[in-house]
């Protein structure tokens, strides 16, 4: 009796058998919306359900396929997919297991493509503000693309056509295929880290969205943009616009435009110089004769010719209070000398020897007493004078020029304030030997911060 039942087991093993052994359904194709693909994670198997308007049928897609899959799967999307069914024993459900997914109505590749973009575009890759300006006179230049084709040979003949002076180092770097994206993220870190390059050029020849793929890829772009070297893009014909063209510093539409970008041309730089040669020559001889006839003129100035003339005014200063000095000097003695009198006639008019004794002595410890003022008064006064003179000698300009003082002057006039000052004009400095012209970077007052 119980021979005649299965198990629920068995029952689905047989099902799943029928699925898989029926030529009608190893490869099926379908058309469908994507539904429930939000829980998936990614470059894992994934689990998602097609659905039309009637029916729904649950998808899955291994790993090995999912890595090949070159756009996001979204919630909504339609999509052809080619692939198997078969049935899921545990819970006795079917299924189709996928081979291939395509986007619909937009190959996989330009909606794979679009992703990224809006991706990066979200994150600022692309932006203005991180692009880095060119060095305009490069010495090393990095070119990373393959080491056969017309690519590197344009480059090369343009540089040395231009600007031959610069060394050109190529990094051989596969362009198309699998071994692509890490062999020109590899090489791009390569040159960028050696900090030896100014400029790194990134070149491809046109062809397919497939043929140029590499450089769409999100790893490439952004390694791009991680670089610390400024990077010109050159890949493709001027039509084509990868990801890496839009993310690298500078774009050119060809190798040879890239060449052209990187490189000033040196015959016209030579040509420059000479002309700034020139005009730097002209300029300074014009300088230098303006200069000479300042010297000139001030050479002929009645200071440098006459300098006694600075000091005359303290001359006969000293001269005054010196018979001011003298005058008072002769006042001093004149009334010591009358009370002398004085005194004579007084003791003249007394007989008795002890007043006179006594009136003589006191004479002479005055005529003491007057001559050690008069001393000590000749003294005071010698030392004053002799003051008064060292104190007009420290006033004397070449006095003060002689203990390493100096004096400035604009344009034959004596600068007292920084007010006084032209910045554009030079400045003469003039030292107890000789004097010095220079010229005025910065002016800064007392009342101005840090001044």
């Amino acid at each position: 009796m119980e021979s005649k039942y299965l198990t629920v087991s068995q029952l689905n093993q047989y099902i799943k058998r029928k699925f898989d052994q029926d030529p009608y359904l190893e490869k099926v194709y379908l058309k469908g919306e994507v539904s429930n693909a939000a829980r998936n994670r990614a470059n894992t198997t994934m689990y998602f359900s097609l659905k039309d308007e009637e029916s729904v049928i649950p998808v899955v897609i291994f790993q090995n396929v999912v890595r090949n899959i070159k756009f996001k799967i979204e919630e909504g999307m339609s999509v052809f997919v080619t692939g198997r069914v078969s049935t899921y024993v545990k819970r006795g459900t079917y299924q189709i297991i996928v081979d291939e997914i395509q986007p619909d109505g937009v190959g996989a590749l330009y909606q794979a493509l679009e992703q990224t973009r809006e991706t990066l575009l979200k994150e600022g890759l692309f932006d203005e503000k991180f692009k880095q300006e060119l060095i305009k006179y490069p010495k090393r230049i990095a070119v990373i693309t393959s080491e056969s084709g017309a690519v590197i040979r344009d480059i090369y003949s343009t540089i040395k056509r231009r600007y031959p002076i610069t060394e050109i180092i190529l990094y051989p770097t596969y362009v198309q295929g699998e071994s692509a994206i890490p062999s020109i993220v590899k090489n791009i870190k390569r040159a960028d880290e050696t900090n030896s390059f100014d400029t790194i050029i990134i070149g491809r020849g046109g062809g397919s969205i497939e043929d140029l793929w590499a450089f769409n890829d999100e790893e490439v772009v952004r390694t791009i943009f991680e670089a610390r070297t400024p990077i010109i893009s050159s890949v493709g014909h001027e039509t084509d616009t990868t990801l890496s063209d839009l993310v690298a510093d500078v774009r050119a539409a060809t190798p040879t435009a890239a060449a052209e970008l990187a490189v000033p041309v040196l015959s016209d730089i030579k040509r420059d110089i000479l002309e700034i040669e020139r005009q730097i020559s002209y300029h300074l001889r014009r300088t230098i004769d303006a200069n000479r006839e300042r010297v000139e003129r001030l050479n002929q100035s009645y200071i440098f010719r006459q300098p006694s003339r600075l000091y005359e005014g303290f001359i006969q200063n000293v001269d005054h209070l010196t018979d001011q000095l003298f005058n008072q000097m002769n006042y001093q003695i004149s009334q010591v000398n009358q009370s002398y009198q004085l005194l004579e006639n007084q003791l003249a008019g007394v007989n008795p020897k002890l007043l006179v004794k006594e009136t003589q002595t006191n004479v002479e410890t005055r005529t003491k007493q007057l001559l050690q003022a008069m001393h000590n008064y000749q003294n005071q006064k010698h030392y004053e004078t002799n003051q008064l003179i060292q104190s007009l000698d420290h006033l004397s300009p070449l006095e003060t020029l002689g203990r390493g003082y100096s004096y400035t002057t604009q344009d034959q006039q004596l600068v007292k304030s920084v007010k006084d000052v032209d910045q554009s004009k030079p400045l003469i400095v003039n030292l107890n030997d000789g004097k010095i012209e220079t010229t005025i970077n910065k002016i800064t007052r007392k009342d101005e911060p840090n001044g």
